[in-house]
C-alpha cells in the first residue's frame, strides 16, 4: 500500500487547530472579562487541541492507497478501520481538488465517482504529481473497462 503524504497532517493542523485556538482566545476573553466559569470552556479546548495532536498523525499514518489489476484499494482508519475496493469498470469520472491550505503544501484529493453514490471513494493528501498521474491512469483503466460493457 502506498501511504499519504505526511503534510496532511500539517494541513489538519492549521485547519483544526486553528478554530481550536479562536475558540481558547474567546473564552480566555469572556472569561477575564464577564465570568470565570468560561475558564471551563477554555479547559476543554485545551484537552480538545491535545486530542488533535494525537489523533491526526494517527489517522493520516492510517492511509493508504494500491492500484490492482482490476480495482483500486483504499484503507483508512483505525479504530474505524474501512477499506474500499473500487472497480475499475464503476469509475464514472475522477476529480483532482485541492484548498487553498493544501496548494500551498503541494497536496490534493483525488475523488473517484462511480455507478454508485456509495461506493464513491477519496483518497486525501497526495501529491500533486501523483494525484494527476493516478487520475490520468484511472481514468484510461475506466474506459477500458467500460468499452468492454
Amino acid at each position: 500500500m502506498h501511504p499519504v503524504s505526511p503534510k496532511l497532517v500539517t494541513a489538519r493542523y492549521i485547519v483544526h487547530l486553528g478554530w481550536t485556538t479562536l475558540l481558547v482566545i474567546v473564552a480566555a476573553v469572556v472569561g477575564y472579562l464577564w465570568t470565570p466559569w468560561a475558564y471551563w470552556g477554555l479547559a476543554v479546548c485545551a484537552v480538545w487541541a491535545c486530542y488533535l495532536l494525537w489523533l491526526i498523525p494517527a489517522q493520516v499514518g492510517t492511509m493508504a492507497w494500491l492500484e490492482d489489476e482490476d480495482e483500486l484499494l483504499i484503507t483508512r482508519g483505525k479504530l474505524w478501520h474501512t477499506f474500499t475496493v473500487v472497480p475499475y469498470g464503476r469509475i464514472q469520472f475522477v476529480d483532482v481538488s485541492a484548498g487553498p491550505i493544501e496548494r500551498w503544501l503541494g497536496i490534493r484529493q483525488l475523488q473517484l465517482h462511480t455507478a454508485s453514490a456509495g461506493t464513491d471513494a477519496t483518497i486525501k493528501g497526495l501529491p500533486a504529481a501523483t494525484a494527476d498521474a493516478l487520475r490520468e491512469r484511472l481514468a484510461d483503466k475506466a474506459r477500458e473497462r467500460m468499452s468492454g460493457l
